[in-house]
């Protein structure tokens, strides 16, 4: 179980820094609202995370541990999902865009920074493709599965909370670093990352 949380974690890792809708809320509530009122935000897209985690623990795992078959498509299909991640990094062109907020008269409450963060990542396909891809193969079919996605799930939110907490602070400090080139550099170090554990996870067995 170390060996696999330890690359869990690293998918985790990668997954999570490399810009995304939340981690780029983070970054804009950062840079306008500051750091302590980003913190609403943080807690609702962790809050998702749960919620996306326990819809795959109550559904998907008991197929894919009963299955080969089904472990070996979901497998593949977070292999091929891992490389087009990749690819796509090593072809960017390095360009940020961060998402507009609406206008108004003053600063948002802490729960509409709450909700905007928890509605974008829980009704986002992805998330659900990521944890119903790579979440049941960390998972052993001979020991009790509710504490390991807990784990699972506690690792994965502590890490999302840590890098979205690293980007609030970058906003709030600086966001010209986060231009063209600084963000080109960030996409072609996380792609090379993503195709090298497409490749690991392609030899990532089962019972492993």
């Amino acid at each position: 179980m170390a060996s696999a949380l330890i690359i869990f974690a690293t998918v985790a890792l990668i997954g999570i820094a490399t810009p995304g809708p939340t981690v780029l809320l983070a970054l804009t509530n950062g840079s306008r609202l500051g750091v302590r009122a980003s913190l609403p935000g943080m807690v609702g897209a962790v809050l998702s995370d749960f919620v996306l985690i326990a819809a795959v623990a109550l559904g998907l795992g008991t197929l894919l541990a009963a299955s080969e078959f089904w472990f070996s498509v979901v497998k593949w299909i977070g292999v091929a999902y891992l490389a087009y991640l990749g690819i796509r990094l090593l072809r960017s062109e390095g360009a940020l865009q961060l998402p507009r907020d609406e206008l108004s008269a003053g600063p948002p409450s802490a729960r509409s920074v709450f909700l905007r963060s928890f509605l974008v990542a829980v009704t986002n396909p992805k998330g659900y493709l990521f944890f119903s891809a790579f979440l049941p193969q960390f998972v052993s079919a001979s020991q009790p599965q509710i504490p390991q996605y807990v784990l699972l799930g506690v690792v994965f939110a502590a890490i999302d909370f840590t890098i979205m907490f690293a980007y609030a602070v970058a906003g709030a400090k600086a966001i010209r670093l986060f231009k063209a080139k600084g963000v080109l550099w960030l996409d072609r170090a996380s792609g090379g990352a993503l195709l090298a554990l497409a490749s690991s996870l392609a030899l990532y067995r089962k019972n492993a």
